[in-house]
């Protein structure tokens, strides 16, 4: 299939993050009075879908925007700990080589996601849609392919977990999961209709 427009999630699918975002979680949970995570947590965690890990956690509805809030303000404080995986940007110029648009589209800030990929791999991303609310994803994938006068069959997402996968379908978009992100593979293989990535250039054989 090829597809015009590719659009990444950024932490634990471009960016090796998941270290950062447990230590931001568990400082937020702790500063809300709500129970931390240990090792056997995050085993479980893992498996579980975005919805799923708030009620393992015992977060109430009403109570995940501010928790979000201040993870990501702690995630921001760790911003040097957080590095690229292997290949995105070879990878990045050799889609645009191809002629293929890429954006972002990631609950993390614009300034992290321009911080970590630097100014190399940003050169070829035309545009951020950061800042995304924990389930607001399809509404932003589909005004991506608007933005780009493309429909939205002509647009890969290429995420790490459930909630990309579910966004993805709801928004009528492809999806790519990959090996190495949040949500444990075997997990997140039975949400994809193809095979996971096993490494980032590995996207190029299917694009």
């Amino acid at each position: 299939m090829t597809y015009r427009l590719i659009a990444f999630d950024f932490d634990g699918t471009l960016a090796d993050s998941f270290d950062c975002f447990l230590a931001a979680l568990s400082q937020a949970l702790r500063l809300h009075g709500f129970r931390d995570v240990d090792d056997t947590l995050v085993a479980t965690l893992r498996g579980l879908s975005a919805r799923d890990i708030i009620r393992a956690l015992d977060v109430p509805t009403w109570k995940v925007p501010r928790v979000t809030l201040d993870m990501r303000r702690l995630m921001q404080q760790r911003i040097a700990d957080v590095t690229l995986f292997p290949g995105v940007a070879e990878t990045f110029d050799a889609l645009a080589a191809r002629g293929v648009r890429i954006a972002i589209a990631t609950s993390n800030s614009e300034a992290v996601v321009r911080d970590r990929l630097g100014a190399h791999a940003c050169r070829h991303v035309g545009h951020f849609a950061c800042g995304i609310p924990l389930f607001g994803k399809s509404r932003r994938l589909r005004a991506l392919a608007h933005d780009a006068g493309l429909r939205t069959t002509d647009v890969l997402y290429v995420g790490d977990e459930i909630r990309d996968a579910d966004a993805a379908r709801r928004a009528n978009v492809a999806f790519q999961g990959v090996a190495w992100g949040y949500t444990a593979p075997a997990t997140l293989q039975q949400h994809c209709a193809t095979p996971l990535l096993a490494r980032f250039d590995a996207l190029l054989d299917i694009v």
